[in-house]
């Protein structure tokens, strides 16, 4: 029936555009391989009338079916593009401005996305884009285990996607929160995947751990945790919306796994209330899905493991979760807000994180290290400290996980690495300020900032080339022995996305070109983390039997974490970092940039590359120290057209 519509569509429409057949001509373009949406069954009958507001008669879907989707995402299979007037858009206004008399708004549906266009010149554009950036399978998926055909309440189909063995369905417009209750990007996988192997990390010390989701909307996070590490986390999924929670308790039910329907009360006190419900469902992985908003759920209830990914900014949320979350529990921050991350708009970064910063070369650290600024102040507020584990800025999202430490040492600690950052506008060299440093008026002020910079800006160029930003995190942004087990745990779950990822920040974190990556058991038994020695369960034999409550052994916690040390030894690796392109010489070819890492690290100078800039080094080295030896290696251009020129007059 949907392809006998789209023949009379096309067939009716043909003169609004330019169709190719698929057997002889060039080769049709990006746009014109593109499949159009194609008629809902249920679209409505009299096209000239009004557009209803009722969803059930949106033309919205390209199908109602899942079959052949795939195909239609094809864009190098040689499909059509035509032209839709259904009441998709609004009515286009007659000449006397009477709306109602007016015709509907030809337009083009994308198969990407569920965006509408008028002109095809832009649908192509817009295609392109999707192209450009690998976006061609996007919303739809043909790969899913389970086929779910039935359609939804309201008369949408609903589409699956599979992620991590882990199948979840949609509402069409998922990827737009301002149209969809229950919001899914599919570019965040990287991200839950990194939060699945720190929570995979912190079942290995002790379990079972009580986690939490605090933003549902789909379930696909808590429902990854419950579906691969089972018994060893208790899954709490909570969302203010019901419509998200009724979705939730569907997708449960997609994956074979069990709702709870029991109070939360009588869990989150650890009390044998759950013995019969665990007998019944040994084996089956369990969720318990709550209607509440995410500061009351961390009010009441203590957790071992959080995570925070609101749509904006998390610092209203972060009180809460210090404030019930236990001892050496982990805190997951997702912070995607990148217009006050990134400073674009500097008004809001202040109100958000209190924190004064500007555009520079290292944008994306600095971004990283004004969340993690303000998670210790949170945490310090709540009389705990924090040890930052893993803190990486990818595409749109800032993700930050730390170790959370009790008692107000750990929170004076903590405290003392939140300085200010002196930064030179010209030459981008800045430095932390050291503690005790007191100013007293504005011009002391400008003295301070000019004796701490090793640049000679200040002296050779008018005006003051100084600024404060900050306060900032100067301490350390990943943990090497944290984030091996992580690695560890990518590999033992198939998680091939981000190992090469992972392998790079341990890199990072060592600052080091070069490591050797350990994966048996012997580099799990003790793990050294920012002075604090883990030792791992190794298995269920040492572990011992747990009890049939659930409730943890009082000796379990403190057989993990062995006891707490100073380290003698630095782990610090050094801030930031230089852009090899921003600090090249006009005139020079500079050299690979792998062989400039081995011309610093032959230089005596710590060295890697970073994450957070393809083009960035990581080094001890100040900037005067960068620049010379990017100098010494760096070839004239000259020289290689004059060798040009010489080598193309022998040859005539």
């Amino acid at each position: 029936m949907a392809e006998l519509e789209e023949a009379d569509a096309v067939q009716l429409h043909r003169e609004d555009v330019d169709i190719k057949h698929e057997g002889g001509g060039e080769a049709p373009s990006v746009g014109e391989q593109a499949e159009e949406r194609t008629v809902k069954t249920e679209a409505a009958e009299d096209n000239d009338a009004k557009p209803s507001t009722t969803t059930s008669e949106r033309h919205i879907s390209i199908q109602t079916k899942l079959d052949g989707l795939e195909v239609l995402v094809d864009l190098n299979g040689g499909q059509r593009m035509c032209i839709c007037h259904l009441p998709c858009r609004n009515l286009k206004p007659s000449l006397s401005g009477d709306q109602a008399s007016g015709r509907h708004v030809a337009h083009y549906h994308c198969v990407v996305c569920s965006v509408t266009i008028a002109r095809k010149t832009d649908i192509i554009s817009h295609l392109k884009r999707h192209v450009n950036k690998g976006e061609t399978e996007a919303s739809y998926s043909g790969s899913s285990d389970v086929p779910f055909e039935e359609p939804a309440p309201s008369g949408q189909a609903y589409e699956i996607m599979k992620e991590l063995g882990t199948n979840v369905q949609l509402l069409p417009n998922y990827t737009t929160p301002q149209k969809s209750d229950t919001y899914f990007n599919p570019k965040m996988k990287t991200n839950r995947q990194l939060t699945f192997c720190a929570l995979a990390v912190l079942a290995e010390e002790r379990n079972p751990l009580e986690c939490l989701d605090a933003f549902g909307a789909t379930g696909i996070m808590g429902l990854q945790w419950a579906k691969h590490l089972r018994n060893a986390v208790k899954v709490t999924i909570t969302d203010i919306n019901e419509a998200c929670i009724k979705m939730i308790k569907e997708n449960c039910e997609l994956n074979h796994i069990r709702v709870d329907g029991g109070s939360r009360g009588s869990r989150g006190l650890r009390g044998p209330d759950g013995d019969g419900s665990e007998e019944e469902g040994a084996g089956v992985a369990t969720v318990e899905v709550v209607k509440m908003d995410a500061n009351v759920t961390m009010h009441l209830w203590p957790f071992d493991f959080i995570h925070l990914d609101p749509f904006g900014t998390t610092v209203n949320y972060l009180d809460a979760a210090f404030r019930n979350v236990r001892n050496l529990g982990i805190i997951s921050v997702t912070s995607t807000d990148t217009s006050s991350l990134y400073s674009k708009t500097p008004n809001v970064t202040l109100r958000h994180y209190g924190c004064h910063i500007v555009r520079t070369e290292y944008y994306k650290e600095l971004a990283a290290r004004m969340v993690v600024a303000t998670v210790a102040r949170a945490a310090a507020r709540c009389n705990k400290g924090i040890e930052v584990l893993l803190a990486v800025a990818l595409e749109h999202f800032v993700l930050v996980v730390v170790r959370v430490l009790r008692g107000p040492t750990q929170a004076d600690e903590s405290a003392k690495k939140l300085r200010k950052l002196v930064h030179c506008q010209w030459c981008e060299e800045r430095v932390f300020l050291k503690l005790g440093n007191m100013v007293d008026g504005e011009f002391s002020a400008f003295r301070l900032m000019r004796d701490t910079l090793p640049c000679n800006c200040h002296g050779s160029l008018p005006g003051r080339t100084a600024v404060q930003l900050g306060p900032l995190w100067s301490g350390p942004l990943f943990n090497t022995g944290f984030l091996r087990r992580m690695l560890s745990a990518a590999v033992q779950h198939s998680m091939d996305d981000i190992q090469t990822l992972i392998k790079n920040l341990i890199c990072e974190s060592d600052c080091t070109t070069l490591k050797a990556l350990v994966h048996g058991p012997a580099a799990l038994a003790n793990q050294v983390e920012c002075g604090v020695v883990i030792k791992t369960l190794q298995s269920g034999a040492e572990s011992g039997p747990a009890e049939p409550s659930g409730k943890r052994k009082s000796g379990q916690e403190s057989g993990s974490v062995l006891k707490k040390m100073k380290s003698d030894v630095s782990l610090d690796h050094p801030p930031f970092y230089y852009s090899i392109h921003r600090h090249s010489i006009r005139g020079m070819n500079m050299p690979k940039l792998n062989k400039f890492l081995q011309y610093l690290t032959e230089a005596g100078f710590r060295v890697s590359r970073t994450h957070f800039d393809p083009t960035g080094v990581r080094t001890d080295a100040t900037l005067e120290q960068f620049k010379s030896v990017l100098t010494k290696y760096s070839v004239p251009t000259y020289t290689t057209a004059t060798q040009t020129s010489v080598s193309t007059g022998s040859a005539v």
